[in-house]
């Protein structure tokens, strides 16, 4: 009964990366894939949250801090910092996250609409908070953090 019950439930598939000690979530359709963090080169007259471009596969596509561009703390590196490769309107961008820990099935009814108490600014980039086995997952919609003109620095 439960099973049927699941299969009736739309599910969502999202990507769960960590920043500092909050959980994020991306619709896994957007995230390509995951890298370990490598060389980036700076490119001159970008903004602060740009760390730069970086060679993946033979494509150079920009890296964003996304600490920086969600406006939280930064912090240095570490084993567990990847790069999340997201595929945005045919072009792809990277972003730096401190951890990836796992795709994971969300039911929809899991899933509230973003507080009232969020300034608009963060609202244009929430979609929604997940509750899943006692955490809270805020859904980032990608489209919106990462705007058009900062998919193209190169």
């Amino acid at each position: 009964m439960m099973a049927q019950q699941e299969q009736r439930e739309q599910i969502t598939q999202l990507v769960v990366f960590q920043l500092g000690h909050e959980l994020y979530g991306a619709d896994i359709s957007v995230v390509r894939e995951v890298s370990p963090v490598q060389r980036v080169t700076k490119v001159p007259r970008t903004p602060k949250y740009i760390e730069g471009v970086t060679n993946l596969r033979g494509r150079v596509i920009p890296v964003v801090d996304l600490r920086r561009r969600l406006g939280l703390p930064v912090s240095s590196n570490t084993k567990s910092t990847r790069i999340a490769v997201a595929e945005l309107e045919g072009g792809q961008v990277g972003m730096i996250v401190d951890a990836v820990l796992e795709v994971l099935r969300v039911p929809q009814s899991s899933i509230e609409p973003p507080s009232q108490l969020l300034s608009k600014i963060d609202a244009e980039y929430v979609t929604g908070v997940a509750k899943m086995d006692g955490r809270l997952i805020i859904l980032l919609d990608l489209a919106r953090v990462l705007q058009r003109e900062e998919r193209k620095v190169v």
